[in-house]
């Protein structure tokens, strides 16, 4: 049977480190399922479907995966997909405390599916999309940091000055 694993994230927006954990999870697992969640409580920049679109676009040279939304708990999301895994990226040992502990909740939820942690390359170990979007707002240049799409969208919300 296949491996198939599911990386769930908000992805406002979806950055260069999103992309290189996708790479990085194309090669341990078969299948990927990218899942945005659509939390509107978090007031995300981008829509559900922008934010679909822009992974979509950032990732076109890829094989293997499938983006979906979902809302929801992911675990019941992952059942639904009959994966095997939940693949989390860390940057740093302060996502590792908040990941750990909703790692132990999936596991609690359903013994079955294991939590694999991925570091993206240290190129990208800064950056976050939090910290993408407070520096596009001020017109600054994200290049190299997200894809051309990404940089695209971003000016559209935050023209430059």
């Amino acid at each position: 049977m296949p491996k198939r694993a599911v990386y769930p994230g908000m992805f406002d927006p979806v950055h260069n480190g999103h992309v290189d954990v996708i790479q990085r999870s194309l090669r341990l697992f078969d299948e990927l399922i990218v899942a945005v969640v659509a939390n509107p409580s978090k007031q995300p920049l981008f829509s559900v479907k922008e934010r679909l679109e822009m992974i979509d676009e950032a990732t076109s040279d890829l094989n293997n995966f499938r983006i979906v939304a979902f809302d929801g708990l992911l675990i019941d999301l992952v059942a639904r997909e009959r994966a095997d895994c939940i693949v989390r990226g860390i940057r740093a040992v302060s996502d590792f405390e908040y990941e750990f502990q909703m790692a132990l909740m999936n596991r609690k939820l359903r013994s079955t599916v294991e939590t694999v942690f991925l570091m993206p390359h240290e190129k990208y170990t800064y950056i976050s999309s939090r910290l993408i979007k407070e520096v596009a707002s001020f017109g600054t240049s994200v290049v190299g940091m997200v894809p051309p799409i990404v940089e695209k969208r971003l000016a559209e919300k935050y023209p430059p000055k």
